[in-house]
Order: C-alpha cells, then structure tokens, then sequence
C-alpha cells in the first residue's frame, strides 16, 4: 500500500464501514483537535469512544474515557491515533493483540502521525491504515461539506449540491444513524 496516497474509494469504505470509532489520545480541552474532531465526528453519527490513560473513568463530550484500548468492552471499527509518530508503535501493537477481541477493522494516524513499521505490521495482521491523515477532515471533503466553507477541492460545478437526509452532499459515504450518547 502506498501510504503517500489514498484513493477517495479507499478512504471512503473505511469510513463508510465504520460505525464505532476508539479515539486514542483523546483530549478533555475544548480547543484541542482532538475534541473537534471528535465533536464532528459524534454529529456524524459516529460512536467515538475516548482513550487517554490520564483521563479514565472520566467523561469527554458525554463520552466515558478509557485507560486503553483492552479496557473497552464493545467492538471498534477504527482505531483513531491522536499520539505522537513513537508512540503509534505500541497502540498499533495493542490494536494488533485485540483486533479479533474488539473487531478491530482499520487504524488511522492522524495529521502529523507516520510510522511505517507500525503500518506494515497492521497491514500484515489484516487492518487497514491510514496514515497523515483525520478522519474529520476526509469526511468532510469526500461528502462535500468542505467545500462550504470555501475550500478547494479541486471540482467545479453549477450544479447545485444533492442533499441527503441529514443536510449533507453524500458523493462516497453513506447516511449514519445518529450515535445514541
């Protein structure tokens, strides 16, 4: 896999499969990426479980926080790395230990975050990876959303925008139910 470059297709099923999301290095404070990205991602109508060790038994956005990933006790689609490029070696590593245990499906690194040892590691246990990446980010921009708020995306139109139920273009991704929270 090529980890300089994704296809939309591969980005989307990722996300388009996903129900539940294990954000690692979850973050209580309001003006962290962390929390925006998780407050997106919950409107989106994923479930977004927080994972920060300093944190457990604590609430962000509604959410209980876990100390790590062995300590939740439902099945994850993604793992969600909000840690340092070092320190994705060993969630990787855990998300490797309970990929059968939780379902683990897929492990994303977001902005900033690259370990290719740890990729190929999950690539070779059967997950897929996104790397450099958020998720926030490339949902917004396959669903079209991100072209509301004056960004780029490289596609011109004078057709107006289909809409799906929840008031959002919908080119790759499908309609989630809002997470029940």
């Amino acid at each position: 896999m090529d980890h300089d470059r994704y296809t939309d297709q591969y980005i989307a099923g990722i996300l388009g499969e996903a129900r539940t999301i294990a954000m690692v290095g979850a973050s209580a404070g309001t003006s962290r990426p962390s929390s925006f990205a998780m407050k997106y991602l919950l409107g989106k109508g994923y479930e977004v479980i927080p994972v920060n060790p300093n944190l457990a038994g604590k609430e962000i956005q509604g959410r209980l926080v876990y100390a790590s990933l062995a300590d939740i006790p439902r099945p994850v689609d993604i793992v969600d790395i909000f840690r340092s490029s070092d320190a994705a070696q060993e969630i990787v590593r855990q998300a490797i230990a309970l990929k059968e245990k939780l379902w683990i499906k897929a492990v994303w690194m977001q902005l900033g975050v690259r370990n290719d040892k740890a990729a190929a590691q999950a690539e070779a246990a059967g997950l897929k990876v996104v790397m450099n990446r958020c998720p926030k980010i490339e949902y917004g921009r396959l669903s079209g959303e991100i072209g509301w708020a004056g960004v780029n995306v490289g596609i011109l139109s004078s057709r107006r925008p289909l809409l799906s139920g929840r008031g959002v273009q919908d080119h790759l991704i499908p309609d989630k139910a809002p997470a029940q929270g």
